[in-house]
């Protein structure tokens, strides 16, 4: 049985220059990187040409780089090390987020005392309203955090416009860029924030690595006690290779993204105009235009989506649902709730450099029959009670 994978929103597969990266610097480059021997200090080289490297990748400085374990901690870092370096001072003690921030921020942002947390809302494509962010920094606030793309319907913020109205307002901006750095152009410089986060595995690197940049001039605290590294604001030595794997990936996707993304959008468009007229009773979500190029989320009345998932599993098709009983957290999606999208029947397709125009349409091809046999199925049960 032939194997589709549609799910690159989740994870990618790693990339050829990424795994040459990791495995050869975890066999050469072993060493402990602060210290002053000399297998250490090559090691310290190789983490100062993976941090140049990774700060090119976004138009940053290497010493606004900080590594982590990924965009969970990168998120984390920042909002609660950002607290923690002083934000409660601010006035009010507010943290402002998006209705469809990725858990990483919402709730760590959550778990924080003395903090109020403000939701902004977002309309039916997940856009945030600006207007009621502007409502929600009247008063002042500490912290507002907008992610830079959506990790469920895709569509992209108005991060710089979100910045702006924050700036005025006297607050840090955080934009959580784990979808988007390795598959768009950015420039954290140009959207106007003071911190953003980003994942390897996200865009093609390895698992295990991330970075948050910090604007220079801007405080976080470790959310790990432990020792002085990365310049006293993330504790544990750094995973080398992971990311010397990653700056290896970043490196290679900004050759890449210039062709990529017009062919990927270009597949996208094709499920989006064909999905509507092979299902019916489907809804398209996101945003038509600003939306990530290759990825098209879809909700399919009378059918639950974890019974889509595997019966498109069977057919060698990976694919991701929103819906309830797919995930640890056994709870629908809040990023369709609050875009007040049908949480149940709900499909994510994320495509990826390797994805073919003849794996799409086998996709297409696929699925309709399964959504009739699903369909009936669940008419079967219904009668039958």
């Amino acid at each position: 049985m032939r194997e589709v994978y549609l799910d690159h929103a989740s994870t990618t597969p790693p990339h050829p220059a990424a795994l040459e990266a990791t495995t050869r610097l975890a066999r050469e480059a072993y060493a402990d990187p602060s210290r002053l021997y000399g297998r250490a200090r090559s090691a310290r080289i190789e983490l100062d040409r993976a941090r140049a490297s990774t700060a090119e990748a976004i138009g940053g400085r290497p010493e606004e780089i900080v590594f982590t374990s990924g965009g969970t901690e990168s998120c984390n870092l920042a909002i609660i090390g950002g607290a923690r370096a002083g934000l409660a001072a601010r006035k009010p003690a507010k943290i402002i987020v998006s209705a469809v921030e990725h858990t990483a921020v919402g709730e760590a942002a959550r778990m924080l005392d003395g903090f109020e947390v403000v939701e902004v809302p977002v309309d039916d494509a997940g856009t945030i309203s600006l207007d009621a962010l502007r409502d929600a920094v009247a008063g002042g606030a500490a912290l507002v955090s907008v992610q830079h793309a959506n990790q469920e319907v895709g569509t992209i913020q108005p991060v710089a416009e979100a910045a702006r109205i924050a700036k005025d307002a006297g607050a840090l901006v955080h934009t959580d860029a784990c979808m988007t750095v390795g598959h768009l152009p950015v420039r954290a410089s140009e959207l106007g924030v003071d911190l953003l986060s980003a994942s390897a595995h996200k865009s093609y690197g390895p698992k295990g690595a991330g970075f948050l940049w910090v604007r220079r001039g801007v405080r976080v605290r470790p959310t790990l006690p432990g020792d002085d590294r990365e310049r006293n604001r993330r504790a544990g030595m750094e995973n080398l290779p992971g990311i010397a794997g990653m700056a290896a990936a970043l490196e290679a996707r900004a050759a890449e993204i210039v062709d990529e993304v017009p062919r990927l959008r270009a597949l996208a468009d094709h499920l989006r105009e064909e999905l509507p007229r092979r299902v019916t009773e489907l809804v398209v979500h996101g945003h038509p235009s600003e939306r990530l190029p290759g990825l098209v989320a879809f909700s399919v009345l009378y059918v639950e989506g974890e019974a889509l998932l595997l019966h498109l599993d069977a057919r060698g098709i990976a694919v991701h649902s929103g819906s309830s009983c797919t995930s640890s957290t056994q709870e629908p999606s809040h990023v369709l709730a609050a875009m007040g999208a049908l949480t149940h029947g709900s499909i994510r397709v994320s495509l990826g450099r390797e994805t073919t125009l003849e794996e799409v349409d086998y996709f297409l091809d696929e699925l309709p029959p399964i959504v009739e046999k699903v369909r009936a199925m669940g008419e079967q049960q219904a009668g039958s009670r």
